[in-house]
């Protein structure tokens, strides 16, 4: 074979051998070298909404009170606590910083806030009798 085809299939090898080799690679971290130094991360973070959600309670004028915004802080933190991998948590760090600073700036409205306190109702039903017990319209 000549010509197109060879170089193609030249190309395909060469792909290959780069994926199998690039397998064992170790992968470069986002901010934290190992998973202490990301714990360390979350526990900075955590302390950030500890602090911030009596704030957030008075300007945003919730109907909750600081302790159970607190309780919902924990339970989204506990949400993600079987997450071992630094890179993975370091995104959620990110995540969970933006949030805290969109919430501090009071870049969002009221609704935004109150929707982590709707997640934890039981959620609708969705077959037909079970709308028909609890009254809900088919």
């Amino acid at each position: 074979q000549t010509g197109f085809h060879s170089v193609g299939a030249k190309m395909a090898t060469s792909a290959a051998t780069r994926a199998a080799s690039g397998a064992g690679r170790v992968v470069k971290p986002i901010f934290s070298r190992d998973l202490d130094e990301a714990k360390r991360r979350v526990r900075e973070l955590y302390r950030a909404w500890y602090r911030e959600a009596p704030n957030a309670v008075t300007m945003y004028q919730l109907d909750i009170s600081a302790k159970q915004c607190r309780e919902k802080v924990r339970e989204m933190f506990d949400r993600n606590r079987h997450v071992s991998d630094p890179r993975v948590i370091d995104m959620l760090v990110i995540k969970g910083k933006m949030e805290l600073q969109e919430t501090i700036n009071v870049w969002k409205q009221k609704t935004h806030v109150l929707r982590y306190f709707h997640e934890t109702e039981t959620p609708r039903p969705k077959d037909f009798l079970s709308k028909f017990y609890s009254g809900h319209d088919p």
